[in-house]
């Protein structure tokens, strides 16, 4: 699917696979998702564009790369909190804003509560981080805000997608990339991902 990228990498399907299982508990699943999140980062920013330096080394000038463009961050509420870490360790100086994003739960539709963001994000890159894509409401969501402000080097990241949600996203927004850790089959009634991991939220912060 053109805009979709699977991660494939062994460590990183053990660390799936450790998430999956229902006995995992919640300081542990948490530290999972940081640890899946690390293992997802070079991926994710492998073509972030830079643009040529030169430094200076204790022994002579050497050419260099930094980014073109500065990063923010922005983790939908609450689950996409247990990626943060893991980003801004590698980023330090990346911007963070928030989205506050509730899906009613009968009737699958996505509510924006809150959001906490820039004015303008024209020129930023812009990394949205959700673990769980499955209707692809939330992210819609989320994405209408940030086109709204001028985002335009949109990256959303998740560890778990379900077809219905990918393709909602990039039907509405075509040139975002999407980065996961898996595609599974399908979504219940409920429109919980299947196999899934369950709540990703509920999981990592134990309410």
């Amino acid at each position: 699917m053109q805009g979709l990228t699977i991660i494939d990498h062994p460590l990183l399907a053990a660390t799936v696979t450790r998430l999956r299982d229902e006995t995992t508990l919640v300081p542990e699943f948490r530290r999972l998702l940081d640890q899946a999140a690390t293992l997802m980062i070079a991926d994710v920013t492998r073509e972030l564009a830079s643009k040529k330096v030169r430094v200076k080394t204790p022994l002579a000038l050497s050419s260099g790369a930094v980014l073109k463009r500065e990063v923010i961050l922005i983790p939908i509420l609450r689950a996409g909190l247990a990626f943060l870490d893991a980003f801004q360790r590698v980023m330090p100086t990346a911007k963070v804003g928030f989205v506050g994003v509730k899906r009613n739960e009968v009737t699958h539709q996505a509510h924006t509560y809150s959001s906490s963001l820039p004015d303008d994000l024209k020129g930023l890159e812009v990394i949205v981080l959700d673990p769980m894509l499955a209707t692809g409401g939330s992210a819609v969501a989320t994405l209408d805000l940030l086109w709204k402000r001028g985002a335009r080097e949109l990256r959303l990241v998740t560890l778990v997608s379900a077809p219905p949600g990918v393709a909602t996203v990039l039907k509405a927004y075509p040139t975002v990339r999407v980065f996961t850790a898996a595609l599974d089959a399908k979504l219940n009634s409920k429109a919980y991902i299947v196999p899934g991991l369950g709540d990703a939220g509920d999981r990592a912060f134990g309410v």
